[in-house]
């Protein structure tokens, strides 16, 4: 599994991008009118919505609380430091808890029992393969530190013991939130819209006009706030702070 870990981590980034197009296959529903009665699809929008923000959000806070840059090093895994203040004192891999909680939650949000069934769970199972790859590594790097660190913190499930003395006594910082998730948050946002405009008649109706309209509206809008985070970014006139 380490070996399979490896190879997936050099495109991790491009696995990310095929699975969110997995979203289009034609699939059962996972919440169906026959079931779940008229009010089907709020099963869907509503739990999915929850979940992937989820994912998100503990992005967005694991990102804010511990800047760390990403991973890897010439496509291999790559670690100078070992991180285990902020979220990754309750979680060893509170980024990648994100990432499952993000598909997870889409899947459902399109309403796809093929997706939520079949998908997902080979998403977990090639994630679980980057952690044993990554461990491999860590544990080669850091030694008894590692493996220290490994009997106090779960690989997957956060443990919530003292994350309010976390919170409290760590400084969210929002640029490097903004400015490290923004290929995340834009990515995210595309597929939570067009998932909404393209399978919520109920939300946006059936009217090919008005879900042109929003695309017309939305695209630029999300092009022009990606374009602005990157030229700050990589101009320089934002500081990411310690």
């Amino acid at each position: 599994m380490i070996g399979i870990g490896n190879f997936f981590f050099k495109y991790r980034n491009q696995l990310f991008i095929f699975l969110y197009a997995l979203l289009l296959i034609p699939s059962p529903l996972l919440f169906s009118k026959e079931v779940f009665g008229d009010s089907f699809w709020k099963y869907s929008f509503w739990i999915g919505l929850l979940i992937t923000t989820a994912g998100v959000a503990i992005r967005g806070l694991t990102i804010g609380l511990t800047f760390i840059e990403r991973g890897g090093k010439d496509l291999k895994v790559h670690a100078d430091a070992l991180i285990t203040v902020g979220l990754f004192n309750h979680c060893r891999n509170p980024l990648y808890v994100g990432n499952n909680l993000m598909l997870l939650g889409l899947g459902i949000l399109s309403n796809s029992l093929i997706y939520v069934a079949v998908v997902v769970p080979i998403f977990l199972f090639i994630y679980q393969c980057i952690v044993l790859a990554e461990e491999d590594f860590l544990k080669k790097q850091f030694g008894q530190s590692y493996v220290d660190y490994c009997t106090r913190v779960n690989r997957w499930a956060p443990n919530l013991s003292g994350i309010g003395k976390t919170l409290s006594s760590m400084q969210f910082n929002w640029v490097k939130c903004f400015f490290t998730e923004y290929n995340t948050q834009i990515f995210w946002i595309t597929g939570v819209m067009l998932t909404i405009v393209f399978k919520y008649p109920e939300i946006v109706g059936n009217e090919a006009a008005v879900k042109n309209q929003i695309l017309l509206v939305a695209f630029p809008l999300l092009i022009g706030y990606y374009l602005l985070l990157r030229w700050l970014r990589k101009s320089g006139r934002v500081s990411m702070g310690a």
